[in-house]
């Protein structure tokens, strides 16, 4: 396993900086955001798959700070209903994919996206069954957007070699296990999931436990906590539409890893037992701590508990 960041977290730096502070933290890579919500602080996936000079000048700042790229981050909605909005998330997610490769890497991370219902300009995120328009709603969601979508963006990623993890987020069709396998299932292996506990232990999962369920499906990992408010959530439960900077009163917080929720011992050590041998990307988002010290505390820390060499363990001792 090897220790990445997030880059949206140093974007008021430019890549050459950015890359000498993580270099001089401690990690060894960095997840390049160059697209959609992540922003292009650091790269543009579209000036990128236009330049191989723009590509020179970003893999010599890597080379220059001795890190690798280990995914590029593009996460937009693909299957919006504002037809725009999805033109842009697919031409950049395609961007992404013709592009990893010149960059070192085989992963680009990005949403599952959300489609609206026949009519509307918004995403119509399901979380229940009944009335039956909801049902119903979700199955047309399912099999006549979404499924069609990523089976083409599967075609296009493994004629190109590369991996789409799509990040586990409420909000989007794809939000936890058994959605992201449904997915998996139906367009195939150029599909699988960038876990992100986070997003899922405020839901109830339990990440051990989700890792094991997931398997060789686990194509990358984001290393961010969450801290559950027990007062608040046993009064409003855990869906929650308050300001994150509301932080009394929200039922759940993110926080940097070791300050939530979030059993990283326990987490790390299903993923090497899964087979998980890639990155450990450090997804800063914390309102309690700025990001310099976040991403600090969380380099030190998962430096302490990450297993270098997992694909190469075995019981020495029998």
């Amino acid at each position: 396993m090897k220790l990445s960041v997030f880059s949206p977290v140093l974007a008021d730096m430019p890549l050459s900086d950015a890359l000498a502070f993580l270099r001089d933290l401690g990690a060894e890579q960095m997840e390049l955001g160059c697209g959609g919500y992540p922003g292009t602080a650091h790269a543009d996936i579209n000036v990128l798959s236009e330049s191989d000079a723009e590509i020179k000048k970003v893999n010599d700042a890597f080379a220059q700070n001795e890190l690798t790229v280990s995914a590029l981050s593009v996460h937009g909605n693909g299957v919006h209903p504002n037809k725009e909005i999805a033109k842009k998330a697919t031409n950049e997610l395609i961007a992404a994919i013709k592009t990893a490769r010149k960059l070192g890497t085989d992963k680009i991370v990005t949403f599952s996206g959300c489609p609206g219902d026949k009519t509307s300009s918004c995403p119509n995120w399901i979380t229940c069954a009944w009335p039956n328009d909801y049902s119903e709603l979700l199955e047309w969601q399912w099999n006549e957007v979404l499924i069609p979508y990523w089976k083409k963006i599967a075609d296009i990623a493994d004629g190109e070699g590369v991996k789409i993890c799509l990040e586990m987020h409420p909000g989007f069709s794809v939000y936890g296990v058994e959605s992201m396998l449904k997915l998996r299932n139906a367009v195939g292996k150029a599909v699988g999931a960038n876990l992100d506990p986070s997003h899922l232990i405020w839901q109830g999962v339990d990440i051990p436990e989700a890792v094991k369920a997931l398997g060789d499906s686990i194509y990358f990992f984001h290393a961010k906590d969450t801290a559950i408010n027990e007062a608040k959530t046993k009064v409003n439960g855990v869906l929650d539409t308050k300001s994150y900077a509301n932080i009394l009163e929200r039922s759940w917080l993110f926080r940097t890893v070791g300050y939530g929720d979030a059993d990283f011992k326990k987490t790390i050590s299903a993923l090497a037992a899964v087979g998980y041998t890639g990155s450990i990307s450090i997804e800063h988002e914390d309102s309690l701590m700025p990001p310099k010290e976040g991403l600090s505390k969380a380099v030190k820390y998962l430096k302490e508990i990450i297993i270098k060499d997992a694909n190469t363990a075995n019981a020495w001792w029998i």
